[in-house]
């Protein structure tokens, strides 16, 4: 690390959704002067790859933790908990939360996520920093976990509601704000909006830290509200990265003027996840599982399982997991057969008896069965052994080695949703244009979504201004190596 930049704090802004196309135009119609100024006084990669699923519970642990879901243990924003034999769901919409009983969502959104499902054997950016005495803050993140004591405030009527106590303890960082529930700056009032989780209140507290010129070493400022703008208005919704802009204006201001900004701090403007378009025609867009697997019976979300299910959907936009329940009377393949009949579906892919993963597609012929180690490298020096249609993933297969194409990391991310928790279950993913849909699923029809594995869901921007490195890859698994190395040399460590 260069002299000139000892002893700058790295300031991370999520932004949920941020996508190059749109940012593109954004900049160039003036609308993103902030960004713009990053970007023209740092390094831009348009194309950053997020993992798989690509829904931000998932890609945020991998972000905390710079491992895939095989070793983090976060699969998705739902799935199914063989354990404890219940559909765990993160926040995909109202309808099935309060199905699935609102108190027991409630505690697996604001407690068990971070404190019980990411695995206690990998550790966060936030908790390995802080071994080596270094502070940290995180601002509105879904995953936040660290190795301090903090506290969730919950007001009364929401504990009511949630059955949550009116004192949450967590382990989080040592700077630490989650929306209306814990506030590092106590006249932060930004909470009419989804009680504080909102763009305006994280740039408030931001704000306030550098105003108190109190920010430490390491900032994690999350921004949510570009998802929804993409989501109801599509993928190339410029007025939302413009709003976006306005908040990361803000943070600048803060500052003697956007030159200090940039000469006091490492600043790293990521998205997490892109976002597929969606058909305006219903009939195409959406692909309704229960209506697809009607033979079988499956689980009502209020009912809970029963002995008499066969089937558990987890649905996450443009990609589900399905799930046997007697894997003897019905194997896995009997149901992807079944799904095979609709080319609307891009991929089906489980894990089998010999621990390999077997791909096909909706409508083609092909498959493809490849497993970790082997002959063929690709460009992340990662190995592997293929057999079969290397076309059913869009791979390019040579004698020792293998590329991608509109399936970028395609085996890896393919892999370690295979292997990310347990019980016997099919992963599919939505060709663009399409989502799927369960009981009591969200829907954006004309609009925009995610958790696919195709690169329109999975390619994300990312500025960096204020140091010349990046990460070993352009992929946000390699993102916690690389700002740790940064955070480290600023602080001497």
């Amino acid at each position: 690390m260069e002299a000139e930049d000892k002893k700058k704090s790295v300031i991370m802004l999520l932004i949920d959704s941020l996508m190059h196309e749109p940012l593109s135009r954004a900049i160039k119609s003036g609308q993103a002067p902030a960004m713009k100024f990053l970007l023209e006084n740092g390094h831009y990669e348009p194309d950053v790859i997020s993992p798989f699923p690509t829904m931000s519970v998932t890609v945020d642990s991998s972000l905390l933790t710079g491992v895939y879901s095989d070793r983090h243990k976060v699969p998705a924003l739902v799935w199914f908990n063989k354990k404890e034999n219940r559909i765990i769901n993160y926040g995909s919409h109202i309808r099935e939360l309060i199905k699935l009983g609102i108190k027991q969502s409630s505690r697996d959104i604001f407690y068990n996520l971070n404190q019980m499902h990411l695995n206690q054997q990998v550790k966060t950016i936030h908790e390995e920093l802080a071994e080596n005495g270094i502070e940290t803050c995180s601002i509105n993140a879904l995953m936040h976990r660290g190795s301090r004591d903090a506290y969730l405030h919950v007001p009364a009527l929401a504990s009511w509601v949630t059955g949550l106590n009116h004192t949450v303890k967590i382990n989080a960082p040592q700077l630490f704000s989650y929306g209306g529930f814990s506030k590092i700056n106590p006249g932060n009032l930004s909470l009419l909006k989804k009680f504080g989780f909102n763009d305006r209140f994280t740039a408030n507290e931001l704000r306030h830290l550098i105003r108190l010129n109190q920010v430490p070493p390491l900032v994690l400022a999350y921004f949510p509200d570009l998802d929804q703008h993409v989501h109801k208005n599509g993928r190339n919704d410029v007025k939302g990265v413009a709003k976006a802009d306005s908040h990361v204006q803000r943070i600048l201001n803060s500052f003697r003027s956007w030159e200090d900004a940039l000469k006091q701090n490492i600043w790293i403007v990521l998205g997490d996840n892109g976002q597929s378009w969606i058909s305006e025609k219903k009939q195409v867009a959406l692909i309704d599982l229960r209506g697809l697997l009607d033979r079988y019976r499956i689980v009502k979300l209020k009912k809970g399982v029963t002995s008499d299910d066969q089937i558990v959907l987890a649905v996450n936009e443009r990609m589900a997991f399905i799930y046997t329940l007697d894997h003897e009377n019905l194997p896995l393949q009997q149901v992807a057969e079944q799904l095979k009949e609709d080319e609307r579906i891009d991929i089906i892919a489980w894990k089998n008896e010999k621990n390999a993963v077997e791909v096909i597609s909706g409508g083609g012929d092909g498959k493809l069965i490849f497993k970790q180690g082997g002959d063929r490298a690709d460009e992340y020096g990662q190995s592997w052994t293929l057999e079969g249609d290397g076309k059913v993933l869009d791979l390019t297969v040579a004698e020792t080695s293998v590329a991608y194409g509109k399936f970028p990391d395609a085996l890896a991310r393919l892999y370690s949703s295979c292997f990310s928790h347990e019980g016997d279950y099919l992963i599919v993913s939505a060709k663009p244009g399409c989502e799927f849909i369960g009981e009591g699923s969200p829907t954006h029809i004309g609009g925009a979504s995610h958790g696919a594995l195709h690169e329109q869901d999975s390619l994300v921007s990312m500025i960096i201004a204020g140091t010349d490195s990046k990460p070993k890859y352009k992929r946000i698994v390699d993102v916690k190596e690389w700002i740790k190395q940064i955070v480290e040399s600023q602080s001497g460590g």
